[in-house]
């Protein structure tokens, strides 16, 4: 046992112990000062989520108060018609949802699962609470309204609940605004401190004297006392220094060791040179000469398998993909001489045919080739290979009939330039290094070679490696049938009126990588622009459009089990916003999504890329231009004027069928105050009802029709281009302008395709298309004669863009919903 050190000898030992300066600043100096501003954050943190959620229950009870001020008795039932302001105090992108209950606890209106969970409302204050619904957290407002009924009096229960986005982003927003002033005091008080401690920092220039006085050779290790911090950066010196040294010392190694055995071979070659100088007997200059051969052969032998020796050692470093061992063994075998490739015979068996492993593919060729060459250097008869599994690995079985090799050498040919004595006796050449390089490839790879003597009389060498399973081969995916050209066919589903109708675009270059769905309400001629120049830029993607009516186009997505195509486009944007409120929508953030207005977009889920005004249109052959009408009031007083003249002959929406003419009609009567003086106008003339724009264009055409009321501008305008005998009216009083959008539904099989193209219409090139051959209208401006700022000085009246935002949901109310279509047809149709 060592002796206790003497006690003056301690302290100095303690003196050189690291010292870590980190810690002695902040557990001296910045603990408290840490502390205080952490628990000055939380504190931060809980007011501003308080003062959010005061701030949007406000808004929150103010809407559900707006709803109940609107609930009614008719006939002893609860009715409620939803106020346009109900909703409209939501202006972020958090998703609502409301509910209306009798007394009785029947679903009136609304979402039918909103209340679970939560008591029946007792009082007319607001009460809120937090729930979960739809997998979302939610706040909820309820409000009770008291009616008297025959059956006695009790409380009708309102709810509206809104997603938290918008509380918690007002709540960071807060938080990030009070907190900045600490962060910032705190990180002066840090900076003063870390200054003040600068002077400790001397050792690392006593680091720095060190290793600039060393001598390049010397490579031992640094043995300077230094804080923690600095021990750190001199152990890790320290040990690239020793990995550096061990490296110079192979390379020394190799290179004495190459000097060493090349050396030999090139001084018997120079003195067998000499002797052939001065020999005159051809026979025996003859023999000379094929000594010098057989030297050279050697030396060339011995620097090629130096060479290769390097090459391993080099290769074994890399990450390789899997190789299959059966073919490259194969390859081997090929390799050979036609003379010695006949005494070869290779066997697979079956359950190695597939076997892989993750190593250089030159590197186990080498390793197999090593194996080969021993076997028929020291063997004159066949030598047999064979590929096989064993119960735990991989094993290649090279084996030959030569001398064998004794039990007691076994263990030492594995060493760089070592061969056995009964191949150096047989004088059959080699460089002692095969065997060496085998070895280091299977240790690489985990496995080991195994020499064993072979039953008769020779060498049975097994090189085995760890198991590995065989990759599956990928399956095909299923056939895509792609038409040449743009062809329309009749759907299997048939729908009122309209039969669903489907287009093939073919991919520009065949076969298709990929196939782009789109479900939408854009007509097919229109909307083909967009597409052909978006697969110039793709040429690879096959698109299949399928074109239906806007309500038609939203049923079928949300019908349970529907199929989702990658991507919807729909003119509706009530239906869309409905959509997206459900949470049906992925989220996605186009690169231009900050040129989008905000009018134009909700959520990051639903995307405006259009403009499009709703116009009047009138036959020029059957309306004059001086007598055509440039606002809403004079519409209706010329229809009221000459009734029978326009009986039959005005065309507009069947709001009970299309999303678009529902928005459009309910959007002009919360603008319009002569909105039900036009409906009781086109009551008394038999308006034509139909659900598309083309349907009013094409009957305008032909003189079936003299004027159409609220048709989607961009059709007109391409009409008008083609040469159709019309004129458009942008009104001068007020003109509504939507957007179609875009929206990728929740099951869409490529959404990344749906990206593409959401990106490239919302591009230069893609708004270029909608600004010209599309006539669609150029949301994000551009080059072409349908861009926003032109179409907008067609008019002189206030563009009044319908916004993506939950007011939309107010005209989407089952009850509002049935008591304006009620309404209409009263009004419109009465027959």
């Amino acid at each position: 046992m060592d002796a206790p050190a003497p006690p003056a000898a301690r302290p100095a030992e303690r003196a050189r112990r690291p010292v870590s300066i980190r810690r002695r600043i902040l557990v001296f100096a910045g603990a408290l000062l840490l502390l205080a501003a952490v628990g000055l954050v939380f504190f931060i943190r809980d007011y501003a989520e308080r003062s959010s959620d005061r701030a949007f229950d406000r808004l929150l009870g103010a809407s559900a108060l707006t709803i109940a001020g609107a609930v009614q008795l008719e006939n002893g039932r609860v009715t409620v018609e939803l106020p346009l302001a109900s909703f409209a105090m939501f202006s972020g992108e958090d998703r609502i949802f409301y509910a209306v209950e009798s007394p009785l606890g029947e679903n009136v209106t609304g979402e039918t699962d909103l209340s679970a969970g939560l008591p029946p409302a007792s009082a007319s204050d607001p009460v809120f609470a937090d729930k979960t619904y739809r997998d979302e957290p939610v706040r909820v407002a309820s409000v009770g309204r008291l009616v008297s009924t025959a059956e006695g009096t009790g409380w009708v229960t309102i709810r509206v609940a809104e997603t938290r986005g918008e509380r918690n982003a007002l709540a960071r927003e807060i938080l990030n605004n009070a907190i900045q002033p600490v962060l910032l005091m705190t990180l002066l008080a840090l900076l003063l401190l870390w200054v003040g401690i600068g002077r400790v920092f001397a050792p690392l220039l006593t680091l720095e004297r060190h290793l600039r006085g060393r001598s390049p050779d010397d490579l031992s290790p640094v043995d300077l006392p230094a804080p923690l911090e600095t021990a750190q950066l001199v152990g890790a010196l320290n040990g690239f220094t020793a990995r550096l040294k061990l490296a110079r010392e192979r390379l020394e190694a190799l290179v004495a060791e190459a000097a060493h055995e090349v050396r030999t071979p090139l001084a018997s070659l120079r003195a067998q040179a000499e002797l052939a100088l001065a020999e005159r007997d051809p026979a025996a200059l003859r023999r000379d000469v094929e000594r010098i051969h057989e030297g050279a052969v050697q030396a060339s032998q011995l620097v090629s398998q130096l060479l290769m020796d390097a090459t391993v050692t080099h290769r074994l470093e890399n990450q390789p993909e899997p190789t299959p061992v059966a073919p490259l063994a194969q390859e081997v075998v090929r390799r050979l001489s036609p003379d010695l490739s006949e005494r070869v015979h290779l066997a697979i068996t079956p359950d190695a045919a597939e076997a892989e492993l993750g190593i250089d593919r030159v590197v186990l060729r080498e390793a197999i080739r090593n194996l080969v060459d021993n076997a028929l250097r020291y063997s004159d008869d066949d030598v047999d290979i064979r590929v096989e599994r064993g119960d735990d690995a991989l094993v290649l079985r090279v084996m030959d009939r030569g001398p064998g090799i004794p039990d007691h050498e076994k263990p030492l040919v594995f060493g760089r330039f070592r061969r056995g004595e009964t191949g150096a006796r047989r004088d059959r050449g080699g460089s002692g290094l095969g065997l060496a390089i085998v070895a280091r490839v299977a240790e690489a790879q985990g496995g080991e070679v195994r020499l064993l003597d072979r039953p008769g009389g020779g060498l049975d060498v097994h090189l085995r490696f760890p198991n590995h399973a065989p990759q599956e081969p990928g399956r095909a995916l299923g056939r895509r049938h792609v038409l040449s050209g743009l062809a329309l066919t009749a759907a299997a589903l048939a729908l009122p009126r309209r039969a669903r109708a489907a287009a093939e675009f073919a991919a520009r270059r065949q076969p298709a990588a990929a196939t782009l769905r789109i479900a939408g309400a854009t007509d097919t001629g229109l909307f083909s622009h967009l597409i052909r120049a978006f697969q110039r830029e793709r040429p690879d993607v096959a698109v299949i459009y399928e074109e239906d009516e806007t309500r038609a186009v939203y049923d079928r997505l949300v019908r349970p089990g529907a199929a989702a195509p990658d991507l919807v486009v729909s003119s509706a944007s009530d239906l869309q916003v409905k959509f997206v409120n459900e949470g049906l929508a992925r989220a996605y953030a186009p690169e231009r999504l900050a040129s989008i207005p905000d009018w134009a977009r909700w959520r990051s889920e639903v995307f405006g890329f259009s403009f499009e005004p709703a116009v009047i249109v009138y036959n020029r052959n059957l309306v004059s231009e001086a007598e055509a009408p440039r606002t809403h009031l004079q519409l209706a007083e010329l229809l009221e004027r000459e009734a029978r003249r326009f009986t039959g002959r005005v065309g507009t929406y069947d709001v009970a069928r299309s999303g678009v003419g529902y928005l459009l009609a309910t959007q002009d009567q919360a603008i319009s105050s002569y909105f039900w003086r036009l409906a009781a106008a086109f009551g008394r003339i038999d308006v034509q009802l139909t659900a598309s724009s083309p349907a009013v264009l094409d009957r305008l055409v032909t003189g079936e029709l003299a004027i159409g009321y609220n048709i989607i501008g961009s059709y007109a305008f391409a009409r008008q281009d083609a040469g159709a005998p019309i004129g458009i009216i942008v009104p001068d009083d007020y003109v509504l302008v939507f957007s179609r959008s875009f929206l990728i539904p929740e099951g869409a099989p490529r959404p990344d395709l749906a990206e593409a193209f959401i990106d490239f219409t919302l591009s230069p090139a893609g708004q270029a298309v909608l600004a010209g051959p599309a006539a669609l209208g150029a949301l994000l401006g551009g080059d072409g004669r349908w861009t926003a700022e032109r179409i907008a000085a067609l008019g002189q009246g206030a563009v009044q863009p319908i916004r993506f935002s939950p007011s939309l949901l107010v005209g989407l109310d089952r009850q509002r919903r049935e008591r304006f279509l009620a309404t209409w047809r009263e009004i419109v149709s009465p027959h």
